[in-house]
């Protein structure tokens, strides 16, 4: 059975990207189909066989994609996929648009429905590319995507969150099949919680990730946060940040789960689709204070490896850090929970749904 992965676009790396390295070690052989690719900022591809669309030609936008977005879907649409018996899109935006005969089964591994036109529709409206975008075109944008959303013959989603969203903005089905982590961040030897001094944000600094939130709050705390990550708000965070903030940038992973182990624990302000870093940091032994909404209530247990904050507010964010400083979580206790999301677990999943649906269909045909 020869199997394709079509995912979105190859120029950055992050929690999608991390996904995609374990579906290579699952299937070595399959290549990696893609809109653009930009070889130089992505050294964690090296070992695909990527084969990007006829987009790739303009090489000036290979890291502007988002300027791409109106030919996205007719370009994956060209893409000549064949000889191949299994397509699984990875994608939260246009993979699925990619077109495959009855012989063929494509699943689509959804991060969630096109963020921008449906849950996530109200933030970027406040973006100022997406304001010069008439309304007409942005309905016209959103149909098609919900038109294309109907090409995919299964749906895997990657938490409870987005099986809802697919449900409500598809009307499809799924399964949920949760990502793993790399099995590196499971640490031996883990600290214990009196050796921890700082506060941990693992992050992309773009605005839905509310760093800015965490920051305030630890403004007021005076207590001391490091933040990982580079982004578009790097800037101004810096401009609003007190001295008990450092900023780090981009780390390599060793330098990353050094930073988990030696936290009090990881904070996590945002919604998402579902996190890998509080599964990450739970690996390591570090508890999470977490927004009690989205992906992280699949995988954090309340006052058990981590606590949760109610609403985006400084104040419900500087409660639950009060309430975690008056519990006593154990590092094995989050290790252990950890284990729930490692790679042994995500392959069984994912190959026995394989073996169950491509069965079925096959042998229907």
């Amino acid at each position: 059975m020869k199997i394709a992965l079509v995912y979105d676009r190859v120029n950055k790396f992050g929690g999608a990207e991390r996904v995609l390295l374990t579906l290579h070690k699952i299937f070595p052989e399959a290549p990696l189909f893609t809109l653009v690719y930009d070889k130089k900022s992505t050294p964690w591809a090296d070992g695909f066989r990527v084969i990007p669309t006829f987009l790739n030609t303009i090489s000036f936008l290979r890291n502007k994609h988002e300027w791409l977005s109106p030919l996205a879907p007719m370009a994956f649409e060209s893409l000549d996929l064949r000889d191949y018996d299994v397509i699984i899109s990875i994608t939260s935006s246009d993979a699925k648009s990619v077109i495959t005969n009855p012989r063929q089964l494509h699943i689509c591994y959804c991060l969630t429905p096109t963020r921008y036109f449906w849950s996530g529709e109200e933030e970027y409206k406040t973006d100022k590319k997406f304001k010069l975008i008439p309304k007409w075109l942005g309905k016209y944008f959103r149909t098609t995507d919900l038109l294309i959303s109907k090409r995919p013959d299964k749906y895997i989603a990657i938490s409870n969150e987005v099986k809802a969203r697919i449900e409500k903005y598809y009307h499809r089905e799924s399964s949920v099949i949760y990502p793993s982590i790399d099995d590196k961040f499971y640490t031996k030897n883990l600290i214990s919680a009196d050796e921890r001094k700082n506060y941990l944000i693992v992050s992309r600094l773009v605005p839905y990730k509310k760093v800015d939130l965490a920051i305030r709050a630890f403004n007021q705390l005076n207590k001391s946060l490091i933040v990982v990550g580079t982004g578009s708000e790097m800037n101004k965070l810096k401009k609003l940040a007190g001295k008990t903030i450092k900023f780090i940038g981009t780390v390599n992973d060793a330098e990353l789960i050094k930073f988990y182990r030696h936290s009090k624990a990881v904070i996590f302000p945002q919604v998402e689709d579902y996190g890998l870093v509080p599964i990450e940091a739970q690996a390591c032994g570090t508890p999470v204070i977490a927004l009690e909404k989205g992906g992280a209530v699949e995988t954090v247990i309340k006052n058990k490896t981590g606590v949760f904050f109610c609403e985006q507010t400084i104040t419900s964010l500087i409660d639950a850090i009060n309430r975690f400083e008056k519990l006593v979580i154990s590092p094995k206790d989050c290790q252990e929970n950890s284990y729930r999301f490692n790679e042994t677990s995500f392959k069984k999943n994912l190959t026995d749904y394989l073996a169950h649906t491509t069965t079925k269909i096959f042998s229907a045909n």
